[in-house]
């Protein structure tokens, strides 16, 4: 999961209401439901100590859900009587939680927004494309890209040869100026849409003329798909297929991270003897590491297992992303006047998502790092 979305939370000082509520109506007494979550989600931001402005806020907000077309999930977050960040969820939260901290509670999000990542589909003719983003919780049309306009021969007659080679040439610079087009707009739309993965789907020319435009950076991303404009494509088949290729990128990215993660951990005698690795290396593993690690903007990736013991574990903190430290004494010693305490998780997080870097979650059952927090390094501590 990228993070760069959550920027707008860590602009403006708390306490936060953190909201994580299932929203799906497709019950007949959903209405019903729907006022019991709300009731509960009131009562137990009152309880933490919320002040009813904001509370009332995220009320007003649930109420306002829409009955067509409702994600399975919403997180929530609302400081000073407005709602922040209204989030569509791709799975099912567990319970309700509603919280009240010093930091918007944004752990949970690395796996109820579903790690496959968003796509940015290409539906492609010699005439152009449209383009379409797929997120966990559905999809929208983002764009178009539309090419030089050249109008076929229809039923004329055949040309004479002289004219033949003249008509295929214009023809062929029609198709490569649409494919410079729709190339050229993807290589716009893509970084500013978040989409880890890219696919083109239509006619198998059009498509891989495309994707010989695109930059090589993006190539490495993108995969072709038959379907999508070409006669009698199934839409169902091309969705599985995209799909498949979503959870695929998902494994291959998290299964590349932790075979980085347990390179940099385990390189023989770069390490101190401790229960967690704190020494040169790849890797960070453990609070204090990954403190450290995110301080100096050196986490590429964080690694988080949500049960492991140390994801609720308190550090102190400051107003500033970076300002993260062990104990109250180090964070004065940072120049933070009055620090305060909140889940490591978040305030890591915080610093992560700051610095640009991604979170990955490590499925229950799959080795990790231990605790439940580690991170692969852009460069070597």
């Amino acid at each position: 999961m990228e993070l760069g979305f959550l920027k707008p939370l860590f602009a403006r000082p708390g306490p936060w209401a953190s909201v994580y509520v299932e929203t799906t109506r497709a019950t007949e007494d959903a209405q019903r439901i729907q006022a019991l979550r709300e009731r509960e989600v009131a009562s137990r931001l009152i309880d933490a100590g919320a002040d009813a402005y904001t509370v009332r806020a995220v009320v007003n907000r649930l109420a306002n859900e829409p009955v067509s077309g409702a994600p399975p999930g919403r997180a929530l977050f609302a400081a000073g009587a407005e709602v922040v960040l209204d989030i569509p969820l791709g799975k099912v939260p567990a319970a309700i939680e509603a919280t009240w901290s010093v930091l918007p509670h944004i752990a949970p999000l690395a796996g109820l927004r579903g790690d496959d990542p968003s796509c940015l589909v290409a539906y492609i003719d010699r005439t152009g494309a449209d383009l379409e983003l797929r997120h966990a919780y559905g999809r929208a049309v983002v764009g178009q890209a539309r090419g030089k306009e050249w109008q076929d021969r229809g039923h004329r007659g055949v040309p004479a040869d002289r004219h033949e080679w003249h008509y295929r040439n214009k023809d062929e610079n029609a198709r490569n100026e649409t494919a410079d087009v729709i190339a050229a707009e993807l290589a716009r739309m893509w970084p500013e849409s978040g989409a880890g993965l890219v696919v083109l789907t239509g006619d198998a020319r059009e498509r891989r003329a495309v994707h010989n435009r695109l930059p090589e950076r993006m190539r490495a991303v993108t995969a072709e798909v038959d379907g999508g404009r070409t006669p009698g494509a199934s839409q169902d088949t091309l969705d599985r297929e995209i799909a498949r290729l979503r959870e695929g990128f998902a494994r291959r990215r998290l299964e590349s991270a932790l075979e980085r993660f347990r390179i940099g951990r385990g390189r023989p005698g770069e390490h101190r003897e401790s229960t967690v690795d704190t020494g040169p290396g790849e890797a960070a593993e453990g609070v204090p590491a990954v403190v450290d690690a995110v301080r100096t903007h050196q986490v590429a990736t964080l690694l988080l297992g949500p049960d492991g013991s140390d994801t609720g574990r308190e550090v102190w903190i400051g107003p500033g992303v970076d300002d993260v430290a062990l104990q109250r004494g180090q964070a004065q010693a940072m120049g933070v006047d009055k620090p305060v305490r909140a889940r490591a998780d978040d305030a890591l997080l915080r610093s992560a998502a700051a610095a640009g870097s991604e979170v990955l979650v490590v499925p229950a059952g799959m080795p990790g790092p231990a605790g439940g927090l580690g991170a692969v390094l852009r460069w070597t501590i």
